[in-house]
Order: structure tokens, then C-alpha cells, then sequence
């Protein structure tokens, strides 16, 4: 354990070094597992970066870093270790700005994002256990709206499974999804706009409603907190949320959950299906033209109604349980054991996600810290055909009865 007050000599510099470079320890657990954490948040080299201006001090400079590390045992005590390190790079990397020559606009770009991921995070770091679904929807939708009722429907049928509902705020879509698990089961993420001045009366006024200026960062916690998004019809900001989670989740960059489409009933029998549209695009459009490969039709599911949308949502976790990288092997948690034959399935249908060996049941694999009551399925994967990988989940939930 590091000193808090005046030290000196060979040994403190030894446990610094320690303090500065080891491993992670075990962090609480959550619902959401990341797929892919980073070992650093700091690039492996700067190489490739312009040089850096001469500066009054290296922020990397040994004595600095020390001075950093006091730092941080003053404010925060004994930290993880792991935890301290990457709290020193941060702080490394906001050092570094000043020489570098970002102006005062990038500055408070900078900042402004670093404070708002931090107060978002420490909201919904109060809630960790219930799952959360995100809902995304026009504003515009009135609430006799056929599409605002069905999205009542869901967010009351979630709620009663006791699962939170996260949505961007404002009326529309994002009040229904509000209403049916009402005030106290509701996070408002909501964005400074000048059209939209104030959040809906579920959520207005609440701890839960949280008020960002970036996009990009209220995006972020919109797909980082959720087990699950459900999208109703929208414009362009509905599509654009929708189009970025697919693409997370097709990349890789972040972990599969389900994505659900839900129509108002009556109407799509008055004017058509909104996502049955949306689909013959893509399939028409992108897929034909080789844009988008046929496997990424799993990464999405149209309901019938929301209770079709619900129980989709809730089947996905009935085995599975969630994923995440050790170098290349995909370690999915699931909440029971295949049997033999069940694992030959999956070996058989999806052999083409395997790069090397095969797939199998494992315990906890060395470098996991969480959920290690959990048995595994591990496989070595490609690192492509996300689409097939959701199938894969897919399959192995269809194991919950056997």
C-alpha cells in the first residue's frame, strides 16, 4: 500500500513504479459488460502524431509523474492500482494540451466533455442493478398517436418486468417511454437545443434527467448503460440513433444487445409500416449493392406489437448473459451449461466465426474479474460477421427449455 505523507528512498520509488504499471483489480459488477475494454487509455505510441512543441516541463517527465501520483493518493486515498494509472494518464493527457497549442474552442470542448461523462456516469452509477432499455422516437408524435400508445405499452410491460427506461427527454415517443414505467423507473438524457428548452412532466425536475450539450456524449450513455434499445418511428435524429447503434454493434465496437422496431398497430394499417419501409430500403438499397452483408439482418428485429418487442427482449437474456474479449478469444457468460450436443450445434452452424479451434464450454478464463460464477462458451473468433455472432446468441438462447 502506497504512503500518503513525505517519503523517501529506493523502496516508496519501487511501490510507485508498481503503483504506475500493474494489473487491474476486481471492479464492482454491472449489468453491462464491455466487450472490448482497453488495456490503456493512452495510445501505445505518439509516433504518428505531430511533434510535440518544447515545453516549460514534460507532463511524461519522471519528477511530474511523481507529483501526480501524490495527487492522487491526496484526493482519492488508496485507489486500484489499475484505477490510479489510468487516472494518471488522464491527467498526463490534460497537461500535454496547453504545450500542445489546442485553443481556448478545443479547451472547453475538452472539458465540457470530460465533466459531463463524469456527472452522467456518477447518475446512473446509483442504479446499477435494474436492467435498462433505451427507447428512441420522434418528439413530434402526439400522444394519441398510435405509435406514442404502443410505446406506453412497451415502457409499461418493462417496467413491470423490472427493467428502467432510459429516453432522450423531451415529448413524443421519449414521454411515452417515460410514462409507462413512470418518474421513479425513468433516466432523462436529454440535449441542449434551442427548440426544445425544457424535459416532459414524467421526468422533468428529477435526479434521473440529465441535460447534455454534445451528441456524441449523450449518445454515448444512451448505448453504454442499456441492455436493450427499442426504436418507434422518428426523423432524421430517430434514424441517425438507429443507424449508429447498428453500426456499433456491427463493428464490434460495442457489445451486442438486442435492437427492436416497433410500429403503432393502427397506424401501420392506415399508412404502411414505418420499419417494414426502412427494411425494404436496406435490403433493396444497401444489401443488393453489397453495402451491408445479409448476415447483418440479425442485428435487428421487427415486432409484431410490444408485447412481441418486450418478449424479445427478455428472450435474449434467458441464457445469454453477456460478452466480452481476452485478446482474440469471444468468452460469452451464459446462465446455465450446455451439454455436449448443444455445443456440437453451435460447431456445426457457426464454424465460420471460429478462427482457430473450436467452440467450447470453459470456466472463467485467468484475466476475467467479474461474474466469475458465470460458465463460459470461448471461442477464438474472427473479429467479423457480427450479424452471425447475434445469431449465434440467438441459438444458444433457443437452449433454455432443453
Amino acid at each position: 500500500m502506497l504512503r500518503t505523507g513525505p517519503t523517501s528512498g529506493g523502496t516508496h520509488r519501487q511501490e510507485r513504479r508498481k503503483f504506475m504499471t500493474s494489473e487491474p483489480n476486481r471492479s464492482p459488477e454491472h449489468n453491462r459488460v464491455e466487450l472490448d475494454p482497453p488495456s490503456s487509455t493512452q495510445p501505445k505510441t505518439e509516433q504518428a502524431a505531430p511533434p510535440e512543441p518544447q515545453a516549460v516541463r514534460r507532463a511524461d517527465d519522471g519528477e511530474i509523474q511523481e507529483s501526480i501520483i501524490e495527487l492522487i493518493e491526496k484526493v482519492a486515498g488508496t485507489p486500484s492500482d489499475y484505477d490510479a494509472k489510468l487516472v494518471r494518464e488522464l491527467i498526463t493527457a490534460g497537461l500535454k494540451l496547453i504545450p500542445d497549442g489546442r485553443d481556448t474552442g478545443e479547451l472547453k470542448l475538452m472539458t465540457a466533455t470530460m465533466k459531463e461523462l463524469r456527472y452522467a456516469y456518477r447518475v446512473f452509477g446509483e442504479y446499477p442493478e435494474p436492467h435498462k432499455v433505451t427507447i428512441f422516437g420522434s418528439a413530434r408524435t402526439p400522444e394519441d398517436h398510435p405509435d406514442y400508445l404502443a410505446a406506453v405499452e412497451f415502457s409499461t410491460l418493462m417496467a413491470q418486468a423490472g427493467w428502467m427506461a432510459i429516453t432522450g427527454a423531451g415529448d413524443g415517443i421519449m414521454k411515452a417511454g417515460h410514462e409507462g414505467p413512470g418518474r421513479e423507473s425513468s433516466f432523462g438524457v436529454a440535449i441542449r437545443l434551442p427548440f426544445e428548452t425544457s424535459a416532459n412532466t414524467v421526468i422533468a425536475g428529477d435526479e434521473k434527467l440529465i441535460n447534455f450539450r454534445y451528441f456524441f456524449t449523450r449518445k454515448l450513455m444512451f448505448l453504454s448503460q442499456a441492455e436493450a434499445v427499442v426504436c418507434f418511428p422518428g426523423g432524421f435524429g430517430t434514424l441517425d440513433e438507429c443507424y449508429e447503434t447498428l453500426t456499433l454493434i456491427q463493428t464490434g465496437k460495442a457489445s451486442i444487445i438486442p435492437i427492436v422496431y416497433v410500429d403503432g398497430q393502427e397506424d401501420k394499417e392506415e399508412h404502411g409500416s414505418y420499419w417494414d419501409g426502412w427494411i425494404h430500403y436496406t435490403k433493396t438499397q444497401l444489401q443488393t449493392r453489397g453495402w451491408i452483408s445479409e448476415e447483418d439482418n440479425h442485428l435487428y428485429y421487427h415486432a409484431k406489437s410490444p408485447q412481441d418487442a418486450a418478449d424479445h427482449v427478455m428472450k435474449f437474456y434467458s441464457v445469454y448473459h453477456s460478452s466480452r474479449y481476452v485478446r482474440d478469444d469471444l468468452v460469452i457468460r451464459v446462465k446455465k451449461v450446455l451439454t455436449d450436443e448443444q455445443i456440437k450445434i453451435l460447431n456445426d452452424e457457426f464454424s465460420i466465426l471460429v478462427k482457430t479451434g473450436d467452440i467450447h464450454m470453459s470456466g472463467p478464463l485467468p484475466q476475467e474479474k467479474d461474474h466469475l460464477d458465470l460458465p463460459r462458451v470461448v471461442f477464438t473468433h474472427t473479429r467479423y460477421k457480427f450479424g452471425l455472432v447475434r445469431a449465434l446468441l440467438d441459438r444458444i438462447n433457443t437452449f433454455a427449455d432443453a
